[in-house]
């Protein structure tokens, strides 16, 4: 199988639009009926805006989620779904929006996600979230995020940031090198990525910035091209690495659900890697 094919999601998984329609039900549900604090503003572009469900209990833990779609479609809105999950356990859930490809590169998103990630910090406290209990995690694109955001260097972006601003990151199904997407012609038409700004973007080459631990997680019936991106993400991380989470018999899109049931090897993953009680 090439290339084009082993990364076109939908076209692996032809239901694919039965887990849209379920995720869009889910997340109308979710924000027409929790407290939540919906399109708070983290920077000036359009998409620089983040949606904030504050758990009422538990220690301050917070997750952000950063949304797939290949960098180029899909919205935060879309996942608001994860919340009752999340904020059930006592942990608050920040879903996180940006702008999307071909309007921005792909670096540019990465950007904005440190502006995220600073807003955050910041403004822990005024939601009820402990400024040293923040973590992050992301799907397919948000996968490849998320990982960015362990290699940064906070201090740099913001010198009042601690170093250590996420104490922990859990990448799910994402692409850390970035490289074989230049040869995919039906993305790489939005990405506009060349060799070298492929490279300047893949996490897997980059060395994680704190030894905050790093936890991946692939469908088990994924792709083999996710299947290596994943392992790659691993063997990457070295001093970071906290273990892969099996997710089998699950898909590229599948996976997700995972984080919506509290006993699903996904779940518990991120509330290992959260050090909260099993």
């Amino acid at each position: 199988m090439n290339l084009s094919k082993l990364y076109n999601n939908r076209e692996l998984v032809p239901d694919h639009p039965v887990y849209f329609a379920k995720w869009a039900e889910g997340s109308q549900r979710a924000r027409s009926t929790m407290t939540s604090h919906l399109d708070l503003r983290y920077g000036d572009a359009p998409g620089e805006t983040i949606d904030l469900f504050p758990a009422r209990k538990g220690d301050g833990s917070c997750m952000m989620f950063i949304h797939g779609g290949y960098w180029r479609s899909l919205d935060k809105k879309d996942f608001s779904f994860l919340a009752p999950a999340f904020v059930g356990a006592g942990i608050s859930l920040a879903v996180v929006n940006y702008d999307l490809c071909p309007k921005v590169s792909i670096e540019e998103i990465v950007r904005q996600m440190l502006r995220a990630s600073r807003w955050l910090w910041l403004h822990a406290e005024d939601y009820g979230m402990d400024q040293d209990r923040l973590y992050v995690s992301g799907h397919s694109a948000g996968g490849h995020l998320a990982a960015m955001l362990m290699c940064a260097q906070w201090p740099a972006v913001d010198p009042q940031l601690p170093k250590d601003l996420w104490k922990g990151g859990l990448a799910i199904s994402g692409i850390y090198d970035l490289r074989p997407l230049v040869d995919v012609d039906w993305l790489n038409a939005d990405l506009r990525l060349d060799e070298a700004a492929a490279l300047k973007v893949s996490p897997a080459f980059l060395t994680t910035a704190t030894r905050a631990p790093v936890m991946t997680c692939v469908g088990g019936d994924e792709s083999s091209e996710f299947l290596r991106q994943n392992a790659l993400l691993g063997s990457g991380c070295k001093t970071a690495f906290a273990g892969d989470i099996p997710m089998p018999g699950t898909n590229h899109f599948s996976v997700v659900d995972g984080l919506t049931n509290t006993a699903s090897p996904l779940f518990q993953g991120a509330r290992k890697l959260m050090k909260l009680d099993q």
